[in-house]
C-alpha cells in the first residue's frame, strides 16, 4: 500500500480536524435545558411571566414576536421557554398570528409581586387559498403552575431572558 505523501495527510489532518471542531461548536450552540439553567429568584417588587411553546413534530415552526400590552417581549420559538421579569399590573398577552385575531385568542393577567405565572403559546393550523399554504394562528394561554413546571418547563429549552 503507498504511503500518502506528507502535504496530502496535513490535509487529511486539517479536514478531520476542522470537522471535530465544527461538530464540538454545533453542540455547545444548543440552548440547555430549562430544568439545567439556575434561574435568579424574582426581585422584590416584581413579577415573572414564563413563556413557552411545545416542539411536537406536527407543531408550526414559525418564531411569531411574542407581546406584552403591544411591546414585543421575546419570540416564540418551538420546543422553548422564557421568562420576563415585569412590573406588577394588568398585561394583554398576545403573539404575532397570520390571520390577525380571533374571539378569547389572547390571554389578559393582573399580576402582583412577587407572583410567578405561566403562559403556553398554541398554534392552531389554517389552510389559505388555492395551494393550501399552512399558516398558523397563535394562542396564549395561562396554565397552573404545578402543570406548567411539570409537564412542560423542566423539558423544554431555556431560550434566554
Amino acid at each position: 500500500m503507498p504511503r500518502m505523501s506528507k502535504s496530502r495527510e496535513f490535509v487529511a489532518y486539517w479536514r478531520h480536524a476542522s470537522a471535530t471542531a465544527m461538530l464540538l461548536i454545533a453542540a455547545n450552540c444548543a440552548p440547555p435545558p430549562t430544568s439545567s439553567v439556575a434561574i435568579p429568584s424574582i426581585a422584590a417588587g416584581d413579577a415573572r411571566l414564563w413563556f413557552y411553546r411545545d416542539g411536537a413534530p406536527y407543531e408550526a415552526q414559525q418564531r411569531p414576536y411574542l407581546r406584552l400590552n403591544g411591546q414585543i417581549a421575546g419570540i416564540s420559538e418551538p420546543n422553548g421557554a422564557f421568562y420576563r421579569d415585569v412590573p406588577p399590573g394588568h398585561y394583554s398577552v398576545t403573539v404575532d398570528s397570520y390571520l390577525g385575531t380571533n374571539f378569547d385568542q389572547f390571554t389578559e393577567i393582573d399580576l402582583s409581586a412577587g407572583q410567578e405565572t405561566y403562559v403556553e403559546v398554541l398554534s392552531q393550523g389554517m389552510h389559505v387559498g388555492g395551494e393550501r399554504a399552512a399558516r398558523q394562528n397563535f394562542y396564549t394561554r395561562v396554565i397552573p403552575v404545578e402543570l406548567a413546571r411539570a409537564e412542560a418547563i423542566r423539558r423544554l429549552l431555556y431560550r434566554g431572558t
